[in-house]
């Protein structure tokens, strides 16, 4: 029995031996990948499919995100409130999403329930028909939401940023806009659907309390999908010319939407992780160099934020924050004063302890879970990564030294490398 009387020792993060627990893989009669972890207390799982049909694939704008949108709003055998009425009955949770290489189709459920839950995802993923009159609603909603939308400086700064830092035509920087969504038609959905989901490249993940006969359930859901591999082919970037940008975008506005951004390479970039610890001083968390200043000193702004942009191709690194608009400038000048500070001064070594530990009882903290855990794996998947990448992470994050956070400073936080938003 522990002495109650003695305060236990304090152990700080980064001397956590900490360890991924390892997936099993399976594969289906057609060659489908399964990455599953078994663990849980609670008899719940979550299935997650991966297809490669997300906004990068599609060639006429919104088909990916509405065909994946449409998904469960009905087959030839039942209606969308048929669908959502039966999963409903099984207190299960049935959703999708869609980004800008892959899109999903995610359900949760109690473990007992699933093998009544997965013909609905097959019929799902066989027989979508996409009806007229539930793609009508769709664009009515969705252009109404748009409207409502181009009003906010955050929103309009999100979509511009993006486009500068990659171009109008790459699928990262390409923006909605109204009349894309009367162009929308049911022909090139399932066109869309047939070619990406029926025909397309799946990758499964499935985490929680596992059935003993997993392998024969969604062998008998996805064995027979004809799949095929799908490429994700490289697009150049196109990065406007001009760096710095001032936008009107309510001349009664109040309160400015600042953004900075600039190229950076994707996670299999040597750099990425150590990069990250560097973000992470300068901006990625509440006691970041960016929050003591522009929001605690300053009072310019409620909060500030750095981050890493988590594509599988390009990527970028971008501050964002709202202020108003007579500190907008200010704020910028602050983001790049901190900039010069990292550049030019070596990190404290307990500011750099603090990060670390910091960073470490996160990811212990993300570790708390199957679902949790898978999702790490699905990361490194995805991206190519290898299977020993959160170790190397890790390691990283221990040994990093200031004199590297310095030189990394100096490498990719010149002004001069940003682009610069500023919309009212």
């Amino acid at each position: 029995m522990p002495d109650r009387s003695v305060a236990p020792i304090i152990v700080d993060a980064i001397d956590f031996d900490l360890q991924l627990k390892p997936y099993e893989k399976l594969v289906l009669k057609n060659g489908v990948e399964v990455y599953t972890i078994n663990a849980g207390p609670e008899e719940v799982l979550q299935l997650e499919c991966v297809f490669f049909a997300g906004n990068w694939m599609e060639e006429q704008p919104l088909v990916a995100a509405t065909a994946n949108y449409l998904l469960k709003n009905g087959t030839t055998k039942h209606t969308a409130f048929q669908i959502n009425e039966y999963i409903d009955y099984y207190g299960a949770f049935l959703n999708r999403s869609c980004y800008n290489e892959t899109a999903t189709l995610t359900l949760s459920t109690l473990t007992k329930h699933l093998p009544q839950l997965l013909p609905v995802v097959k019929d799902i993923l066989t027989d979508a028909q996409m009806p007229e009159a539930e793609l009508d609603l769709y664009k009515q909603t969705m252009k109404q939401r748009l409207q409502v939308n181009l009003k906010k400086s955050d929103f309009v700064a999100g979509r511009l940023i993006d486009t500068y830092l990659f171009g109008e035509e790459h699928p990262y920087g390409k923006f909605t806009h109204e009349e894309d969504f009367d162009k929308l038609n049911r022909e090139a959905l399932l066109q869309f659907y047939k070619k990406y989901y029926q025909q397309g490249k799946l990758i499964l993940f499935v985490a929680g309390r596992l059935p003993n006969n997993l392998e024969q359930l969604l062998n008998d859901c996805f064995g027979d999908l004809q799949v095929q591999n799908v490429t994700v082919s490289p697009i150049a970037i196109q990065p406007a010319s001009e760096k710095k940008y001032r936008i009107t975008n309510d001349e009664n506005g109040v309160q400015g939407s600042v953004r900075l951004a600039r190229p950076f390479p994707n996670r299999k970039h040597p750099d990425f992780t150590a990069v990250q610890v560097l973000n992470t001083i300068f901006g990625g968390f509440f006691g970041s160099r960016l929050m003591s200043n522009i929001r605690e000193e300053k009072g310019y702004t409620y909060g500030i934020g750095s981050y890493l942009l988590s594509n599988l191709q390009q990527n970028g690194w971008m501050i964002s924050t709202e202020a108003g608009k007579e500190v907008c400038e200010a704020t910028i000048a602050e983001v790049y004063k901190e900039m010069e500070i990292l550049r030019n001064e070596p990190v404290d070594e307990e500011e750099l302890l603090l990060v670390k530990n910091y960073l470490l009882g996160s990811i212990l903290g993300d570790l708390d879970g199957p679902f949790q855990i898978i999702s790490r794996w699905k990361n490194a998947v995805l991206n190519g990564l290898g299977d020993d990448y959160f170790q190397k992470s890790i390691q990283v994050i221990k040994d990093i030294t200031p004199e590297e956070l310095q030189k990394l400073a100096n490498q990719y936080l010149q002004p001069d490398d940003f682009y610069e938003l500023v919309v009212v």
